[in-house]
């Protein structure tokens, strides 16, 4: 054993070593082999078969190691040389990257050095660090998303935490299984007449008087899936009256009660007295009511539009396409809604509606345009018309009045013949109206092809009254 604390092997322990099995050997424990002189020259490459150097490493003898390094590894490299040729026993392994054409990071190895004759000649034997850097690049980016994930999860907190304070209703998120408070604002503390601090983890129901509470939840959980907008008159523990309005969601596989509180005074000071009555026509009138999206789905449906087309309930309704239930289908309803879309309502239009039991029946519609939020609900008001009902009257009715005129001066046949022309021009101008000159749809609702619809237009010269 050495000064140094090294230990040879005894004499004949092994056998000489061959120089082509010393290379093969020294190739497989490393991933290249550099041999260079105390000048940094190469002088032989020992690569290992498994090692990928994409050619790096093919025509470098004779060349200086230096001139194989990036430039921020030229210097560190130099100096790690020089102090091991001046025989310091402590010079540890370097970490150098070789430029590579087109990659800006280079080929990183980790080369130690090793003296290998008394001629001055070095063996760098170096190690491929490039699944280190690939796996120290997957922490940084994973620690860099968790960073991100960090201050959006601050962001949402901040937000919600605003949102919770700025509520002029007291807001209390319960835990449906364990009846425990997660979290609150200042509101319902102050409704319920308890500090914040002390809420937070104790039981909902305890806050509200003892007849409440044994089934105070289940009937929270049912009044929140069920599809009306309901609320729940409670009394707090020392006799306020509250409304509980409840709302469901799952979060973490938890089920959570969100419950707006108010005080029953001001639930009754809010309540609109003109709400009410239209809730009244809406739920009483014998029109029918429907309330759709720009879509088309229906959104409700009141018990006079049932009637109509044999439905027992509005639930089984909604979602449905309305234009389901319109002779002409999508043809009604887009004439309807753009018009109404454009001008605010549209006030009068004839059509047939049908359920999937019950024959059609003929009905005029109004319809209005009503913004909610950012969206456009559609409200049609369906009115029934009596199998009886006389054909309206008309500003334009000058045609008629020449078909009357024709009695006693021309026979039955013409009369019919000029009848028809005249009734027929009016449905023409009447459908081109209704669409406004859309002629494909105008086809469509009076049931012609467009060649057809061109012929009849030019036959009753409205060409240039379409165009207008």
């Amino acid at each position: 054993m050495t000064s140094g604390g090294i230990k040879y092997w005894k004499n004949g322990d092994i056998p000489m070593i061959g120089p082509d099995i010393l290379g093969g050997i020294l190739a497989s424990v490393s991933d290249v082999g550099l041999v260079v002189s105390e000048t940094g020259i190469v002088m032989s490459v020992l690569l290992n078969r498994n090692f990928s150097d994409d050619g790096l490493f093919d025509k470098v003898e004779g060349r200086e190691v230096a001139d194989l390094l990036m430039i921020d590894s030229k210097e560190k490299f130099t100096k790690r040389l020089s102090a091991f040729i001046d025989g310091d026993d402590n010079v540890r392994p370097i970490e150098v990257n070789h430029t590579i054409d087109g990659d800006r990071t280079g080929l990183p190895v980790r080369y130690s050095f090793h003296r290998i004759s008394e001629g001055g000649v070095i063996l760098m034997l170096g190690h491929d660090l490039r699944p280190v850097a690939e796996m120290q690049q997957q922490l940084v980016s994973a620690q860099l998303a968790l960073e991100r994930d960090y201050e959006a999860q601050r962001d949402y907190e901040t937000r919600f935490k605003v949102l919770m304070d700025s509520s002029t209703d007291g807001v209390v998120m319960v835990s449906a299984q364990s009846d425990k408070i997660n979290d609150l604002n200042a509101e319902a503390s102050r409704l319920v007449g308890t500090p914040r601090e002390e809420l937070v983890g104790r039981s909902f129901t305890k806050l509200f008087d003892a007849r409440s509470q044994p089934t105070l939840i289940d009937r929270l959980g049912s009044l929140a899936m069920s599809d009306d907008d309901g609320r729940l008159s409670v009394k707090s523990v020392n006799g306020t009256p509250l409304t509980l309005r409840p709302t469901m969601f799952r979060s973490a596989g938890e089920r959570i009660l969100l419950c707006r509180i108010r005080s029953a005074s001001d639930a009754m000071a809010d309540q609109d007295r003109t709400a009410q009555v239209l809730r009244g026509i809406y739920d009483a009138g014998p029109d029918g009511i429907v309330f759709t999206s720009e879509e088309g789905a229906m959104l409700s449906a009141n018990d006079g539009f049932l009637n109509m087309i044999g439905a027992a309930h509005d639930l089984n309704l909604r979602g449905t396409p309305f234009m389901d239930f319109l002779q002409r289908g999508m043809v009604d309803f887009s004439v309807m809604t753009q018009n109404a879309a454009r001008a605010g309502s549209l006030r009068s239009y004839a059509t047939r509606i049908a359920g999937d039991y019950g024959s059609p029946r003929d009905v005029d519609m109004s319809v209005t345009a009503i913004k909610a939020a950012d969206t456009t609900i559609f409200a049609f008001v369906i009115r029934e018309q009596s199998q009886t009902e006389s054909l309206k009257d008309g500003d334009d009715d000058s045609g008629l009045s020449s078909v009357v005129e024709l009695v006693g001066s021309s026979t039955l046949r013409d009369i019919v013949a000029e009848t028809t022309n005249v009734v027929e021009k009016m449905c023409i101008e009447t459908a081109i109206e209704l669409t406004s000159n859309n002629r494909v749809a105008a086809a469509e609702m009076l049931g012609l092809s467009r060649q057809s619809l061109y012929v009849k237009l030019r036959k009753f010269g409205l060409i240039g009254q379409s165009n207008d």
